[in-house]
């Protein structure tokens, strides 16, 4: 839990730091363009991003179901930090033109093709590594590395502008950040490239029926089609939410409702800070109760606060406003607690890294990377600042039909493909007394044309794990 959470603290601290520099990226960059439109600009070279993390995903992730989870990780944690590292030391525009740009513009989609196999991966990897009666709350981790790394590249950020000045920011002091990289992408491959192949890549490995060939995207998606569109319904509503409140609402604060820059992202710190010990009692929370019942719970709870927390956000007093994200916050917490468990669980362990990594950034990039510009565009239209709380409403809602009918409880269980995973071999007794329970995905083998496992069949492969 900790080398895969540490991993990706640093990928994300990577991906996050060009998104707090944006403004003095925008002056660096595109100093020809006039002022007012630099920001977009510079927005828009991070946007670039998220068109690479789809290839990227579908590359390694492919690649992960062929040699293996760990291997795959070491490569998109290097691959970041160079890509990374090379901004920092990219001349800017006044040195070299427009060529600046254009180099820019490379590091940006080296850092999406990386990110691409980056989450999916690590999702799938402390999946594979963890007992079935404590996966929500290990996958959990993950989320707070994700927020350690935003909230570490946005602390970072502030403090150098702070000590520096925006004039000596502009000149030299932005790439402290991308220089950081290097050594962390040298302390994150020590921790990924330490780690061993998850248990259950090697026992499919070892199972030579199983490994007459490897899995294509004709298999993943005339095979696996179901379980696709699940995934990806899932991860609409989860990005929209997660974009709408850790990258959405500091803009939405400063443009709509004219809180400073600073006090906004300062707002949203405290609330990422405070978010770490909830993410993870909503992992521990989904392995007791259920991660449906977790997740019901934040989806219902958005539907009916999120209309008090953006007017709490709205009013205009500081404490209010912090009290509206925290609300937000901890909403979005019971996502992050339930779902790293959840979207593995829906795929066959052949083709696990590969459909998640597929379907989690194609509807990334399509729904969550949109989602403050979609956001931002409807309050223009309609000229309604409460609109970013009816869109999130309506999205949950959505989430709430989708759980409800198409997600299967998995909490406890063993993965689909998988065999049990014990914590203690005290459990091993109980696990044998009922084969058909811990084989409980063998009936779904007809639909992806394996056929169904017999009762023996079934305790042999137990006896043999």
């Amino acid at each position: 839990m900790m080398g895969t959470s540490i991993g990706n603290a640093m990928e994300w601290f990577d991906f996050g730091i060009y998104s707090f520099l944006a403004v003095t990226i925008g002056k660096v960059f595109f100093p020809e363009i006039d002022p007012s439109f630099q920001l977009l600009y510079a927005f828009a070279t991070f946007a670039v991003a998220f068109i690479a993390r789809p290839l990227g995903g579908m590359f390694f992730g492919m690649m992960g179901d062929r040699i293996g989870r760990k291997n795959v990780l070491a490569i998109t944690m290097i691959l970041m930090s160079a890509a990374t590292l090379s901004i920092g030391l990219i001349p800017g525009f006044a040195a070299i033109g427009i060529t600046a740009q254009v180099l820019l513009l490379v590091a940006r989609l080296v850092q999406g093709f990386s990110t691409g196999g980056e989450y999916a991966g690590a999702m799938t990897y402390i999946a594979e590594t963890t007992p079935d009666k404590k996966r929500s709350f290990m996958a959990s981790g993950l989320e707070v590395g994700t927020l350690v790394g935003f909230i570490a590249g946005a602390g970072l950020v502030t403090l150098l502008t702070s000590i520096l000045g925006s004039e000596t920011m502009v000149d030299w002091g932005w790439r402290v950040p991308f220089f950081i990289a290097a050594p962390l992408g040298i302390i994150g491959f020590y921790f990924r490239n330490h780690l061993d192949e998850t248990p259950a890549f090697e026992a499919m490995n070892q199972t030579i029926e199983e490994r007459k060939e490897d899995s294509s995207l004709r298999e993943i998606f005339a095979e696996h089609w179901k379980a696709l569109l699940i995934c990806t319904s899932i991860v609409i509503f989860y990005n929209v939410m997660s974009y709408t409140v850790l990258t959405y609402m500091p803009s939405y604060m400063s443009e709509e409702l004219g809180y400073s820059e600073q006090k906004g992202l300062l707002l949203l710190v405290l609330v990422m800070i405070a978010m770490v010990p909830m993410v993870l009692t909503m992992g521990h929370l989904s392995d007791r109760y259920g991660r449906n019942r977790i997740l019901k719970a934040g989806l219902l709870g958005a539907i009916v606060l999120s209309i008090p927390a953006f007017m709490l956000v709205r009013s205009g007093n500081i404490y209010a406003a912090f009290f509206g994200l925290l609300i937000l916050g901890a909403l979005l917490s019971t996502l992050q607690g339930s779902l790293p468990a959840t979207l593995p669980s829906l795929f066959f362990t052949n083709v696990r890294y590969g459909a998640l990594a597929i379907t989690y950034n194609t509807a990334t990039s399509l729904f969550g990377g949109t989602t403050p510009l979609l956001v931002a565009w409807l309050v223009s239209v309609t000229d309604n600042k409460m609109v970013p709380a009816f869109y999130l409403m309506g999205m949950c809602a959505f989430g709430i039909v989708v759980v409800t009918l198409f997600v299967r409880e998995t909490a406890g269980r063993s993965l689909r493909g998988s065999a049990p995973v014990v914590e203690h071999p005290s459990e091993i007794k109980e696990v044998l007394k009922n084969p058909e329970k811990a084989y409980w995905w063998h009936d779904e083998t007809k639909q992806t044309g394996k056929g169904s496992l017999d009762k023996g069949l079934l305790t042999s492969l137990l006896q043999k794990h």
